[in-house]
């Protein structure tokens, strides 16, 4: 059953959210503002929302028919099975309790200002609600085709800039620029996968942007998500540039290419699925050069 658990939990998908608070954990380390344990608790709650998103995502599609035997992405535990949907819907309390307590302790230790503290307490509701009702409720928004503005959005702006934030206690339009590019690449991420799933997504009345655009397009999609990452941050690198070293993110360039080659010639489903971890680790790759080449 644990084995079950852990396979539901998706650990798979966390280098992702690592990537996007790393982003912003580099960025204020290197301007000489890091403090470890306020890095640990963001880090800490990134995690559980992303785990709690995952347990939400395997029940709602449950719910809602879009993890079906046509699917061919890794086996969902509700639609095999193996977890029972009421005991699916109380992981998801549990982890909606866990990362509140967490994001709690995160601005209690970090913020002093109770304006600030509001701002971020609604912006962590938020991230819980977001994180939920992706695939479950009466009309989910990932199935309207609107889970990439919601990922660019919490994934990269408040990632990346409140996790800068909780670092300096201050806020630069610059910090906006690695963000996006966070936030491109997590659409990626999420852009693989539903054109993986782009048939059983459609019979289920999925409407992702993939169903919508097909699957040609979806592919230059993908294309654009990447080369409006890559660009932003190149964008970023120089305004601020002072040293060659901020470039060493550019030793990542093949795995991106791989990835985009990938979209265009994988046309199983099944074929496909590895690169969708692919992505993860490439972001996070990514992110590891370009930090160290801040900090250098």
């Amino acid at each position: 059953m644990i084995k079950y658990w852990i396979e539901a939990f998706r650990l798979r998908t966390l280098p992702l959210a690592l990537a996007c608070i790393g982003m912003g954990g580099f960025i204020a380390a290197a301007e000489g503002n890091f403090r470890p344990w306020i890095f640990g608790l963001t880090l800490s709650t990134a995690f559980l929302l992303q785990i709690l998103s995952n347990v939400a995502n395997d029940y709602g599609d449950s719910k809602n028919g879009a993890d079906s035997e046509e699917r061919v992405g890794p086996s969902r535990a509700v639609q095999s099975g193996k977890i029972s949907s009421n005991a699916m819907h109380k992981a998801m309390i549990i982890f909606a309790i866990l990362s509140f307590a967490s994001g709690a302790t995160l601005l209690y230790y970090s913020l002093s200002s109770l304006n600030e503290l509001l701002v971020f307490l609604a912006l962590g509701v938020l991230s819980l609600i977001a994180a939920i009702t992706y695939t479950v409720g009466k009309n989910p928004y990932g199935y309207a085709g609107l889970g990439d503005i919601s990922v660019l959005i919490f994934f990269g702006l408040i990632a990346v800039g409140g996790t800068y934030y909780l670092q300096t206690n201050s806020i630069q339009s610059q910090i906006y620029l690695p963000a996006i590019t966070c936030g491109m690449f997590a659409m990626g991420v999420l852009n693989v996968n539903n054109i993986r799933d782009i048939t059983s997504d459609e019979k289920a009345g999925k409407y992702s942007i993939p169903v919508r655009l097909g699957r040609e397009k979806a592919v230059y999609y993908h294309w654009f998500l990447l080369a409006m990452g890559w660009a932003a941050s190149i964008i970023y690198v120089v305004i601020n540039y002072s040293s060659p070293w901020q470039w060493l993110f550019f030793l990542s360039l093949p795995l991106f290419i791989i990835n985009a080659r990938a979209v265009l010639n994988k046309k199983s489903p099944k074929d496909l699925d590895p690169y969708l971890k692919q992505m993860a680790i490439s972001t996070l790759v990514f992110v590891l050069l370009f930090g160290i080449g801040q900090l250098i």
